[in-house]
């Protein structure tokens, strides 16, 4: 007779699926880069590192907001979602979620979100998550992303937004330095996202979605990348002019800005998918160790 195996080897892997598939809808990786820039502008806001459970209420509200916007982008794209190649896998798509579970798992992790900010930050910081969210969820994924190719420019606001809230939760205002680093961002999303519009082309007209190279062009989409990065390189030179940064962050922000130019201006010149590679990889870079020189600046000075 075959001895009957305990309930969990066969519940346990069901379960760390179902868990998993909550947290893909939550888009993990976009969360990561989020909240350090959160942590950089908590860092810079207070001259070193602020206190721990400050940080951590930060942060865990911060991951939350941005699971939360991501989790009602999943919802209300999963029409679109199904159609992309990159996109396919996803929790909704992949019907590893109902679509009313990810609605209310979205909403949820957006009050618990606010309550903790509220409750243990600030009202401010609480507030510009929030405002993160309806932006990205209401402006940017259910209207700017299916009706002009200035979605993402527009829509890049809304990531921008989490330095903000490291900043609140500080000072409980909002600095001359946190509104560069806003600019910063809002500045490095288009070339980030038209590089990788490049190589989802086909996905984004099978989709019907009017990113940049599917409505103006491959051409077009170049220059708009070159121009985006100058500005970029400039804006993130602006915090040492305003004496908001030192010398290693001049250093770090020359050499990386002038490397997303490079990379943008051999994109057009030789127009490869690989050249839109590499932007889109070494901007994913350059945005974390910008960052990161903000936080050595501000902690060696």
């Amino acid at each position: 007779m075959r001895a009957v195996q305990p309930a969990t080897t066969v519940s346990a892997p069901a379960w760390r699926a179902s868990l998993g598939a909550y947290v893909n809808l939550m888009k993990p990786h976009v969360t990561v880069l989020l909240l350090g820039t959160t942590l950089a502008a908590m860092v810079v806001a207070a001259g070193g590192m602020p206190a721990p459970w400050l940080t951590v209420a930060t942060l865990l509200g911060g991951a939350l907001a941005a699971g939360s916007a991501n989790a009602l982008n999943c919802y209300w794209d999963r029409d679109i979602d199904q159609v992309m190649s990159r996109t396919a896998r996803r929790s909704l798509p992949a019907r590893r979620v109902p679509a009313s579970h990810a609605l209310v798992f979205g909403l949820g992790l957006g009050a618990v979100s606010f309550a903790i900010l509220y409750r243990f930050v600030n009202l401010l910081s609480a507030v510009l998550a929030l405002s993160a969210i309806l932006f990205y969820v209401l402006v940017y994924t259910m209207w700017l992303k299916r009706t002009t190719p200035q979605n993402i420019v527009i829509g890049g606001a809304a990531g921008a937004v989490p330095v903000l809230v490291g900043w609140a939760a500080v000072t409980n205002g909002i600095g001359l330095a946190a509104i560069w680093m806003f600019m910063v961002i809002f500045l490095w999303t288009p070339p980030h996202f038209w590089a990788l519009s490049l190589l989802l082309k086909k996905d984004y007209e099978r989709a019907h979605v009017p990113m940049l190279p599917v409505v103006m062009g491959e051409r077009e989409t170049h220059r708009q990348i070159v121009l985006y990065s100058l500005l970029l390189l400039a804006a993130s030179l602006v915090l040492f002019a305003t004496r908001e940064m030192g010398y290693f962050y001049l250093v770090a922000a020359a050499l990386l800005g002038s490397g997303v130019v490079v990379l943008a201006v051999l994109l057009a010149v030789q127009k490869t998918l690989s050249r839109a590679r590499t932007l889109f990889w070494f901007s994913n870079y350059y945005l974390a160790l910008l960052f990161a020189a903000m936080v050595i600046d501000r902690v060696v000075r």
